[in-house]
């Protein structure tokens, strides 16, 4: 519990407080890629409900793809199960900013097991897909058959980003995710440390990703990010 009380301790970098109440889950995210697009808003806004407002930078539009390895998920008082709570990730997410609060929203979501797929999605509510998921710590390789989304990519992480930009901040510093579940809204609030990013020099990368006419295929993204990881506390959700 010495971690958990350091990382509640730690919210100089957070652009909101807290939430009250007590924290309800646990989990790490750790080898993360961090891919970045510009999109149009009016493409953009078709894919986001109406009552969320869509967050820009500078008057863009971003929407991120995360590639990543999740450990350790457990609710407060139960021991993680690794079978269930370790699974490598795909996240495909936008940026809001509802009521003050700085959050993402997942376009779509994907786990490398079937079995976290199913108990992560029937828990969070989150959109979870089955994807076939490879891995190493400079190759991501993953495939959703049933949409037809690929992501090949080969990478170098290279030193730590000693100045991180606004806009960095900006896509990296968010403490809540916004869900829309038959027909209602809610907010999960999170907390974690400040996210160490590295630069990355992409030696291979290929995306087909399109939801909608959101189209990231042949795209270069605009930014990119790598991270070894924070440790996460996150609340129950909140109806908004």
């Amino acid at each position: 519990m010495t971690d958990i009380r350091n990382i509640l301790i730690d919210t100089s970098h957070r652009p909101f407080k807290l939430p009250s109440g007590q924290w309800k889950y646990y989990q790490e995210w750790i080898n993360a890629l961090f891919l970045h697009w510009t999109i149009p808003f009016d493409i953009l806004r078709k894919h986001v409900p109406e009552n969320l407002n869509i967050d820009t930078f500078d008057g863009d539009c971003y929407v991120s793809l995360v590639a990543f390895t999740m450990q350790k998920i457990r609710p407060k008082y139960l021991p993680s199960i690794s079978f269930i709570s370790d699974f490598d990730e795909i996240n495909l997410r936008t940026y809001i900013k509802n009521d003050n609060k700085q959050g993402v929203y997942f376009l779509n979501i994907e786990a490398a097991k079937s079995l976290s797929t199913f108990v992560a999605k029937l828990l969070s509510g989150l959109p979870y897909e089955k994807a076939d998921i490879k891995r190493t710590d400079k190759i991501f390789v993953s495939t959703n058959i049933q949409k037809e989304f690929h992501l090949d990519t080969e990478f170098i992480v290279k030193e730590k980003l000693q100045n991180k930009s606004a806009l960095d901040k900006w896509l990296t510093e968010r403490y809540c995710l916004f869900l829309d579940k038959d027909n209602e809204l809610y907010r999960y609030d999170i907390h974690h440390k400040e996210w160490e990013i590295k630069t990355v020099e992409l030696k291979r990368l290929i995306v087909h990703y399109k939801v909608g006419d959101i189209d990231l295929t042949e795209r270069q993204p605009r930014l990119t990010h790598y991270s070894d990881g924070v440790k996460v506390i996150a609340w129950q959700r909140q109806k908004i």
